[in-house]
């Protein structure tokens, strides 16, 4: 599988992207491009081909997971000597208003986890890790098999599991 994403540049239509969560919104058209300078975070893009506007939107970053946070059905087969385990944070994932309800978020978040896996071959990430914005985003990622951390509002996927799609 190709990705469908691309990062996010000045040729992209940022203005008119609107998903209907403000934080979401106001990230890619104020912060977005500050973050990506700064190496805070990656931000990769679908886009309308014709109009450059932008469809969807995710970040990535890098992460880490306390390994008191692991549940104990995973944390007993990692070492013991880590206190924390690295991970990718999959930070924002956002689709424009006009694009919902048409399967666009499945794809998106598949690329996503794509992308992720394939860096977790150069970089050491045991799992991606979302901290969903509100009960329908957190409703979205366990349907995709995504594990809530104990005491966090976070959620997460191992990369085994992630590998099982790709592989």
């Amino acid at each position: 599988m190709n990705q469908i994403s691309v990062p996010l540049n000045s040729t992209h239509n940022k203005s008119e992207f609107s998903c209907g969560k403000e934080m979401l919104d106001n990230y890619l058209h104020k912060q977005a491009n500050q973050d990506i300078k700064r190496k805070l975070s990656a931000c990769f893009v679908v886009i309308e081909a014709q109009t450059n506007l932008i469809k969807a939107y995710y970040t990535l970053s890098n992460n880490s997971i306390p390994l008191d946070n692991v549940p104990n059905d995973i944390k007993v087969k990692l070492p013991q000597s880590y206190h924390t385990i690295p991970a990718t944070l999959l930070g924002r994932l956002a689709l424009d208003q006009r694009f919902q309800g048409k399967g666009l978020g499945k794809l998106i978040l598949v690329d996503a986890l794509k992308r992720c896996f394939e860096l977790s071959k150069n970089i050491g990430s045991f799992a991606v890790v979302v901290d969903p914005i509100d009960q329908d985003a957190e409703n979205f990622y366990k349907k995709f098999g995504f594990i809530k951390l104990p005491d966090s509002g976070k959620m997460f996927l191992t990369m085994k599991t992630i590998g099982q799609l790709f592989e």
